[in-house]
């Protein structure tokens, strides 16, 4: 990997962490102030929609701009999953300390858990993808 691209790809999984950031807190805002369950149930999914968008995205800018191999890509856009996941637990710790709740122990465990919880996944399915992106451009190129 090169300079220019070691500078590009860290902005990335901030700015895609911070994505995925506000994506949890908005579509968890607007499916906590929902009417029914069917319509939570709907905000939840959007939720879900909107972060596969993302994430398709930055695998698509790994994958196609910056040409990183099938490892860094998945590392990186697993990495941006982590950081979101992390900012959502720590706004779950500073709001359950400003409100005085219990359960320190399970929040701060939050910090370590949410991350790993979707960062796993999040590399497997990225890995998968980027390595049938690359297969389909080898078919598609005439290499086998």
């Amino acid at each position: 990997m090169d300079e220019s691209n070691r500078r590009r790809w860290f902005p990335m999984v901030v700015l895609l962490g911070a994505v995925y950031f506000v994506f949890g807190v908005a579509f968890a805002a607007l499916a906590g102030s929902s009417g029914s369950d069917a319509m939570r149930a709907n905000w939840n999914r959007l939720g879900f929609l909107v972060s596969a968008v993302a994430f398709a995205f930055h695998l698509g800018y790994e994958h196609f701009r910056l040409r990183n191999s099938t490892l860094i890509t998945a590392l990186h856009v697993s990495a941006a999953v982590a950081l979101g996941a992390f900012a959502l637990a720590v706004r779950v710790n500073v709001n359950g300390f400003r409100m005085g709740a219990g359960n320190q122990g399970l929040r701060a465990f939050a910090l370590v858990a949410w991350p790993a919880i979707t960062a796993v996944p999040a590399f497997v399915v990225a890995i998968i993808a980027s390595a049938l992106l690359r297969r389909s451009q080898r078919t598609a190129n005439g290499k086998n």
